[in-house]
């Protein structure tokens, strides 16, 4: 076991960072020692969008839930107002029912406070635990060991349509009101469909490759959940059908972006073309992306 005095930001998977508030400041003029276990706890809801397992319907997919059974925190330095800080969350230990997890808070490279929080998974009506599920055990242990969180597959619409279908009715029917009939094309059934699914099974981003020309092909359809944006899905998902075009020997990738995530695709390589456009009501704009 790690020496958590000894903890320094490079030691976890990733961090969440977070800006102190004037209201959590108390009359010394350093941050309230409650308030550590809030952030700790806020932690610990991004390492669920980490794990790419949105709470609510994962443990309702796993049967049960993660209840608190012991906290400790100890206190190195104090964290002050407007200061940024760098929250670290990762699994310690895991037993049959339970598991300890272990944060360390950071000011810069100061480590300033560390905790360690038992938890054990249970029913969650009768709260009586049971072993931990074996995808939820997959999903803590690649988490720690930096391994892949996701699986992303690819192929034709006969075998991803119920995960594509599901992340393409949350994101452009439900989220953003595009008409269901414009939502579903004849173009499905020949593209090469790419979908990532979490540790329990569930679809959580989408997108789709349509041939144009024997040098060019088309991507659309990209979509990652809600809960689950600014994690990487995104970026997945594009570089599984880049690769693939590459594969086939396409030159060139186009599509046609919403304009709140050109700058996404700027950082992916793609190049902006012509001027913006109205398409299902959205905003959108031509990009372009050079395989050779």
């Amino acid at each position: 076991m790690t020496d958590s005095t000894l903890f320094k930001p490079e030691d976890f998977p990733q961090l969440f960072k977070l800006r102190v508030r004037w209201s959590e400041i108390d009359m010394q003029k350093i941050v309230f020692n409650p308030h550590y276990m809030t952030y700790f706890d806020t932690a610990f809801s991004d390492y669920w969008r980490q794990l790419a397992l949105p709470y609510e319907v994962s443990m309702a997919a796993l049967g049960g839930e993660l209840f608190m059974k012991k906290a400790t925190v100890e206190y190195f330095a104090s964290a002050r107002y407007d200061d940024e800080l760098s929250i670290g969350w990762m699994l310690q230990h895991l037993g049959n029912s339970s598991c300890r997890f272990s944060g360390a808070i950071f000011h810069g490279e100061q480590l300033l406070t560390t905790g360690e929080m038992l938890y054990v998974f249970a029913d969650a009506h009768t709260q009586q635990s049971k072993p931990i599920p074996v995808a939820l055990r997959e999903a803590f242990t690649a988490h720690r060991d930096r391994q892949p969180l996701v699986q992303v597959r690819t192929g034709p619409w006969s075998n991803l349509e119920a995960g594509a279908s599901h992340v393409r009715q949350s994101v452009f029917v439900q989220e953003q009101a595009i008409p269901l009939e414009e939502e579903w094309d004849v173009a499905d059934a020949s593209a090469l469909h790419a979908v990532a699914f979490n540790a329990v099974g569930h679809a959580v981003a989408t997108g789709r490759l349509i041939e144009e020309s024997p040098q060019k092909a088309r991507m659309g359809r990209m979509a990652v959940l809600r809960p689950l944006r600014g994690t990487g899905l995104g970026r997945q998902v594009f570089q599984a059908l880049a690769n693939a075009a590459r594969s086939k020997g396409y030159s060139e990738i186009s599509l046609h972006a919403q304009c709140t995530a050109q700058r996404f695709y700027e950082r992916l390589g793609c190049q902006s073309h012509g001027e913006v456009f109205d398409e299902v009501g959205i905003p959108h704009i031509e990009m372009k992306l050079r395989l050779n």
